[in-house]
């Protein structure tokens, strides 16, 4: 086991690569599940499992990209043609696309926010996992992410939701740090 210090360090370290900046290779199939292995090791109350994963790989990264293209289209007709390129250039960079899905049917006992939740850590501890596999990730949404059309395409049920579209690869160069809030500016005690 690493030592707590090695964690953190690890921790630290994550950061997103533009989707633009990934490259070959990306994840093979069985670095996927093991990434994914760590991903569904997160808090979910009643043991829902309120989440699931679909990959995007190869040719129907390209595919995806001219049906999301056309949806595009279909859902507003005054879209720009630059809007337009964009979906079908913004999936051909990573060589791997997971798409994070939430399932938020109904339920007696387990409130929607709170599967919602544990779907949203399962994409954290993805994207922390592909780090320590050796890639790196970004984690988008934008209207595809929101539309029901979208959904319909990727097979979605009525309940299930886009959360993210999560890009991996190998970054083609390093990525600067960003500037990190300050935790001591986030925390207040409370006092009764």
């Amino acid at each position: 086991m690493p030592s707590p210090m090695d964690a953190l360090a690890a921790l630290d370290a994550r950061r997103s690569v533009p989707f633009m900046l990934l490259q070959e290779p990306g994840p093979d199939r069985a670095t996927l599940l093991r990434i994914l292995a760590s991903a569904v090791r997160v808090p979910d109350h009643g043991r829902r499992v309120p989440f699931r994963f679909l990959s995007i790989r190869g040719e129907a990264r390209r595919v995806f990209g001219e049906r999301l293209a056309a949806r595009h289209r279909e859902a507003d007709p005054a879209a720009s043609e630059s809007a337009i390129a964009k979906d079908l250039d913004r999936y051909l960079h990573a060589p791997v696309i997971v798409v994070l899905v939430a399932r938020l049917g109904p339920d007696d006992k387990i409130p929607a926010q709170e599967r919602l939740l544990s779907a949203g850590c399962a994409g954290f501890a993805l994207l922390q996992a592909a780090q320590a596999t050796g890639f790196r990730g970004c984690w988008l949404t934008g209207w595809a992410a929101y539309d029901r059309g979208v959904a319909a395409l990727l097979g979605l049920d009525g309940d299930e939701h886009v959360i993210g579209f999560i890009h991996l690869g190998t970054p083609k160069r390093d990525v600067a740090e960003r500037e990190r809030p300050d935790p001591a500016t986030l925390l207040a005690e409370w006092t009764p």
